[in-house]
């Protein structure tokens, strides 16, 4: 495959990035979206150029680290993935990409397609934990807990922190992570105890650090690779009235 990029570039923080145009060629269909990557690198480095500065790590889908914005959608062109599972054969032959950071006022630009994901830090730093003493593990599990609570906390528990709920609202809103924090905890015995100052804190922190409201249009949802559901913001918006009566 012989593909166009029209890729953003900008230097630092601040700085006024622009697009910039490639090309790359004979990639396989079977390649990764960030190998893809690479081997444009790998040109612009033999070239002289200054390669194309964007965020990985696992490239299994595990880590969150790879957020892009691919033809005007996180993660690009497919359901329930992360950027580092796209694969070229998605795209067709002398297609041109629009490859672009995650926008978001919390989100500043580091480089290129970096930007910095630590809000979402602060807010985990909050709250997002339980730091009661719950026991040891046999402790713990001997604690009763309903088949549905377990299957609900499970997959509140499987979001990675990519940041593409964010981009893809048109509120940079963080609700459906926070949401999905405050609920894998709320529903378990052990993260009960602090639920209420739980939810305020990590609430407040949200608010503090510029994201926006959430209007329900569901695009978090849709662009999660994850799949967490908009029940999760339903639920903490139901812990964070209790707590605050």
């Amino acid at each position: 495959m012989n593909l166009k990029l029209k890729i953003w570039r900008q230097k630092i923080a601040g700085t006024k990035g622009k697009f910039v145009n490639y090309t790359v060629n004979n990639v396989s269909p079977d390649s990764s979206f960030l190998e893809m990557l690479d081997m444009l690198n790998e040109e612009l480095i033999l070239k002289g150029e200054e390669p194309v500065v964007f965020d990985h790590d696992c490239r299994e889908g595990i880590c969150g680290a790879c957020g892009l914005y691919v033809n005007g959608r996180p993660h690009g062109p497919d359901n329930l993935i992360t950027v580092c599972q796209l694969h070229m054969r998605k795209f067709k032959d002398g297609d041109t990409i629009v490859i672009e950071p995650f926008r978001a006022r919390a989100f500043p630009i580091i480089k290129d397609l970096i930007v910095n994901r630590s809000a979402f830090d602060k807010i985990i730093q909050a709250g997002g934990y339980v730091s009661v003493n719950t026991g040891s593990a046999p402790d713990a599990n001997s604690i009763l807990v309903t088949k549905e609570n377990a299957e609900l906390a499970m997959d509140a528990s499987a979001c990675i922190g990519c940041g593409a709920c964010v981009s893809a609202c048109k509120n940079a809103s963080a609700m459906l992570f926070v949401s999905a924090k405050v609920s894998h905890l709320s529903l378990l015995p052990q993260g009960r105890v602090e639920a209420k100052e739980r939810v305020r804190k990590m609430v407040a922190k949200m608010d503090e650090l510029g994201f926006g409201n959430c209007t329900n249009t569901g695009a978090c949802e849709a662009e999660c690779p994850k799949g967490i559901k908009l029940t999760n913001i339903a639920r903490m918006n139901r812990e964070f009235l209790k707590a605050a009566f």
